[in-house]
């Protein structure tokens, strides 16, 4: 019984086409019903024949498919002329009432049928989406365990090499620690989201704590914008170690952000760096600042000036995901 009952929810919620049997049975159950519908009916309008078997061709062809509503037409319309609960006896008019009955019971099964093809397609691209996405987290955090290996090699290596010269080593060391926390911080903001000054911490801490300045209250961030503005913090930061205020040993950076209502303002300030010299044409990082923030009905502007670059990001902060 249990295992009939759970034949029927998957097949009437469209998980799984159910079997010919039980299609058949409840066919018959739904024009058992219209029946008894047209036998109540009947005593208030002894002319109504075909109308209580519209619902039974319906629900028919909505569990068991086409076959099933066309069969379940069939009969009813049979039923509707064979069957009297009243004195009245089959005559033309009824037969073009069933002439109709039929052509709306097939319009009826079209519609069905077709909703049902949308609904399996729809299905279909749900299973292969969630597919896509199982695919990708498996492959992210593949990626994100070889990355901190290497990682982990690259430590080892350096601390042979350097086990020598312990003043360069105190250097190095803390830099790769920083590297693999904030690798560890991605990986963990993907599912839970965390706090804008943790999350700056950890992208500018390898370049050095004396080297940044953070100004703005405590401030969480959902997963997905996390995981966005990680990414371009670490571009900017990138960008700040090889061409700005991080690649000089005077520059200094600081990064400040608001919350007016639920729009988030953060300005990136880089000073003491380099002369900016000519722009070269826009690589992948410049695309993904201007536009990993469109999700979020945000925009990015970036100027380079002479004391620096400045970097002015605003979005909305998502109230849940």
């Amino acid at each position: 019984m249990g295992k009939l009952i759970e034949q029927f929810r998957k097949g009437w919620q469209g998980v799984a086409p159910p079997s010919f049997g039980l299609s058949i049975t409840f066919a018959v159950a739904c024009l058992l019903v219209a029946t008894l519908a047209r036998w109540g009916l009947a005593h208030v309008r002894p002319d109504v024949y075909f109308t209580p078997y519209f619902p039974a061709v319906f629900f028919a062809a909505a569990f068991g498919g086409a076959r099933v509503g066309v069969v379940t037409a069939l009969v009813g319309g049979v039923l509707g002329v064979i069957v009297n609960f009243s004195d009245f006896s089959a005559d033309r008019a009824r037969f073009v009432l069933l002439t109709l009955y039929w052509a709306v019971s097939a319009l009826t099964i079209w519609g069905v049928e077709h909703y049902r093809t949308m609904l399996a397609e729809q299905r279909r691209i749900s299973r292969r989406l969630i597919e896509e996405e199982d695919y990708r987290k498996v492959l992210v955090d593949e990626l994100q365990h070889r990355l901190k290996n290497k990682l982990s090699t690259v430590h080892a290596v350096l601390h042979q090499v350097l086990h020598d010269e312990p003043q360069v080593w105190a250097r190095i060391d803390p830099r790769l620690r920083s590297l693999a926390a904030t690798d560890d911080l991605i990986s963990r903001i993907d599912k839970a989201g965390c706090d804008i000054r943790d999350l700056l911490i950890s992208e500018l801490g390898p370049y050095g704590h004396v080297r940044f300045t953070l100004n703005g209250e405590r401030l969480f961030l959902p997963p997905k914008l996390a995981v966005t503005l990680s990414l371009m913090f670490h571009e900017l930061a990138t960008n700040a170690g090889k061409y700005g205020a991080f690649s000089s040993p005077r520059g200094l950076l600081q990064v400040s952000w608001t919350v007016s209502d639920d729009r988030l303002t953060i300005t990136w300030d880089e000073t003491e760096g380099p002369t900016i010299g000519e722009i070269s044409a826009p690589g992948f990082g410049t695309k993904l600042l201007k536009s990993a923030l469109s999700a979020f009905d945000g925009k990015t502007e970036t100027s380079y000036l002479k004391t620096g670059l400045h970097c002015i990001m605003q979005c909305r902060i998502p109230r849940s995901e």
